[in-house]
């Protein structure tokens, strides 16, 4: 199996992952067949070995010098450290072996290091964080002043552009220490205790004599994992460990080109997960040259709502579309009620709690309380998949319209400081529940597999200001509500444009972002673009141009007598009765209007849904899923644009062609 990559010109290379489960091995001495369960119980003890070593190294180097001198990537001589973090660790001669009387190679106290260092390094930012915080103690904890924020951001290693919810999280923090302790924590390591070593194997840590994969040459979708594992959970000698073949069948979102990285192995309830890595070949992402962008919004109502906008040659903009949403209100009220659930079984376990301290031991409220505290852990398995699953839905739906409409960039807009307080309970909820740190991140996970750049743009008078003439816009509730006060619909007095608040919103994001695309900065960590602020000279360029109006006028004058038009309308239905229905949905069609080779819920999928352009019904209803359209959950459903006026692309029905 080739190890390197080739790439052409205009290819760079990407390591992504995919979760394999590990449906079982084959112990190679004795050609013994493992299933899944004996499998995973041997993978355990292996694990159970390395977290131990983890604990140790951590406890031993939780310490403000020791992470300092490993994150500085300097040793006590002046010299580089090593990039892995096992061969830092070993450089300044920080190790620790198993348990007395267990017998393990050196390639698992590999793994231990590897996992102590990636902790230990990660830790250097919430030092900073905190030594940041304290030093600029503020007199009031509840409200900062503007002179305290500044001081605090320039305490702050890239505090200037840090979200301030996450200072405002560690303020809580260092305010709740105080509480209970009556005085400052001198840093972070007197804060927190060190963390928790997850019970896994990072076998990227070792070579050949550890574990080895290898793809098939007849078959690119499977591959094959050896590892040696103990056949005890204290292995008393060398003879103790095994080789095992574990067999693994690739998802099909690996390329067959791709080159494999030896996974991570980790557990999940009584199955093995492989994490296996690969670097394939993309599309290298440009940060310039840009000519077709796609413009993305937040909301509520719709969670998202997108459009594309074209920067000609002469320097103009015109928007591509009429632009769509991705609106997710039932999966938001479905997390609503998982979350007042989990909320109500909490406050049981408390009260529980309480009853269990104040009369003693009693075992039947100690095992309502486990009962409950089961349920609560379900409950968040379940928020955090339906959390995923809408992240993953949204990202995709993003990178699908700009593909359709041919961009190169896609401009997201920057809602990082964004805090969910002071805006009534419904509201504070809403905002709280949105996922837009995971939809980002999937989005430029997704986007990076076709070339495509993400880019964040600041978020300051998007909704405020006309796309057209940059006026101030004025707000309403709805169009044929123009007195009552609102926020979604919005008309400009200057040049007359008049539309939703959201599709003003995502078409101002992308003009920012092509005019704004010279300043677009690249972090060489992360590799992510951003345009860190606004330029009045650059955001006086950035309006959308009005498209040319052409008015088609037919020639109305009488040429003859007017055809005579019969006052009675034509029949709805046939007036022959229709014939006997087979059995099943095929035959033929009776009367009526509604198809029978279908059932409602695809009709409503295929349907063109436009934003909300009316005023709410004041009415209580409860629309159901095939009404809504067919989508993510029955819930999560998203408007297709009409791309008739974008060159090359064919329209079917006003929606993107599957």
């Amino acid at each position: 199996m080739r190890r390197r990559l080739l790439l052409v010109k205009g290819q760079t290379a990407r390591t992504a992952g995919a979760r394999v489960p590990l449906r079982g091995g084959v112990e190679e001495k004795t050609g013994e067949v493992l299933p899944a369960a004996v499998l995973a119980e041997r993978v355990g003890w292996c694990a159970a070995l390395v977290s131990g070593i983890v604990a140790r190294l951590l406890a031993e180097h939780w310490v403000d010098a020791d992470v300092a001198l490993l994150a500085g990537g300097l040793d006590a001589g002046g010299r580089k450290l090593p990039s892995n973090a096992w061969m830092a660790m070993r450089r300044l001669g920080w190790t620790a072996g198993a348990p007395e009387g267990v017998t393990v190679n050196d390639r698992i106290v590999r793994m231990a290091q590897e996992q102590a260092g990636r902790l230990l390094r990660a830790a250097n930012w919430r030092v900073q964080l905190t030594a940041g915080v304290l030093a600029t103690w503020p007199v009031d904890v509840r409200k900062r002043t503007a002179e305290e924020w500044e001081q605090v951001r320039a305490a702050i290693p890239g505090g200037r552009h840090l979200p301030s919810g996450v200072i405002k999280a560690r303020t809580r923090q260092i305010t709740a220490y105080l509480r209970a302790g009556g005085r400052l924590p001198t840093d972070v390591f007197e804060l927190e205790d060190p963390p928790r070593a997850a019970r896994m194997l990072l076998l990227a840590a070792c070579d050949r004599q550890q574990a080895t994969i290898e793809r098939s040459d007849a078959d690119p979708r499977r591959a094959l994992l050896r590892l040696q594992l103990p056949t005890r959970p204290d292995p008393r000698k060398y003879a103790d460990w095994t080789w095992v073949a574990c067999p693994i069948m690739l998802p099909p979102t690996i390329p067959a080109n791709a080159v494999l990285h030896l996974p991570t192995l980790c557990l999940h309830g009584g199955d093995v997960r492989a994490e296996v890595a690969y670097t394939h070949a993309v599309p290298q992402a440009q940060r310039l040259g840009h000519t077709v962008a796609l413009g993305v919004d937040w909301g509520l109502n719709t969670l998202l709502s997108a459009g594309a906008v074209r920067l000609h040659g002469d320097g103009r903009l015109t928007a591509l579309g009429g632009g769509a949403q991705f609106r997710a209100a039932g999966v938001l009220a479905k997390q609503h009620r998982l979350r007042r659930h989990s909320e109500q079984l909490r406050a049981k376990v408390d009260h529980y709690q309480r009853l269990i301290d104040g009369r003693g031991p009693d075992p039947a409220l100690a095992g309502k309380r486990a009962l409950l505290a089961e349920e609560i852990r379900h409950l968040s398995k379940r928020r955090k998949y339906l959390n995923d699953a809408l992240a993953r839905a949204a990202a995709r739906w993003v990178v699908d319209h700009s593909i359709a409409a041919g961009a190169t960039v896609i401009y997201l807009e920057d809602l990082r400081s964004l805090e969910a307080c002071r805006m009534g309970r419904t509201l504070n909820t809403r905002l709280s529940q949105q996922v837009r740190g995971r939809i980002v991140d999937h989005v430029r996970s997704i986007a990076a597999e076709v070339g495509i750049a993400v880019v964040i743009v600041p978020a300051k008078n998007t909704s405020r200001h006309c796309p057209n003439c940059l006026t101030v816009l004025r707000h309403c509730k709805a169009p044929d509500q123009p007195a009552v006060a609102g926020w979604k619909w919005a008309s400009c007095l200057g040049c007359g444009w008049q539309g939703d608040r959201d599709h003003g919103a995502w078409l101002r994001i992308a003009a920012r972002g092509l005019s704004h695309q010279a300043t677009t900065a690249v972090d060489r960590a992360t590799g992510e673009m951003v345009i860190r602020s606004v330029r009045d000279e650059l955001e006086a360029q950035a309006v959308i141009a009005s498209p040319a109006s052409k008015t088609i006028r037919t020639d109305r004058s009488k040429t003859g007598p007017t055809r005579h038009r019969t006052p009675r309308p034509v029949p709805r239905r046939r007036r022959a009765p229709s014939p006997a229905r087979p059995a099943g949905q095929a035959g033929q069609r009776p009367e009526g209007l509604e198809p029978t080779d279908r059932s409602r819920l695809p009709r409503a999928a295929h349907r063109h849904q436009v934003g909300m352009t009316i005023s709410t019904p004041t009415r209580r209803h409860q629309p159901r899923g095939a009404a809504l359209g067919a989508g993510f959950h029955l819930h999560a459903h998203a408007s297709p644009p009409r791309w008739d006026t974008i060159a090359g692309v064919i329209s079917t029905k006003g929606r993107l062609a599957d």
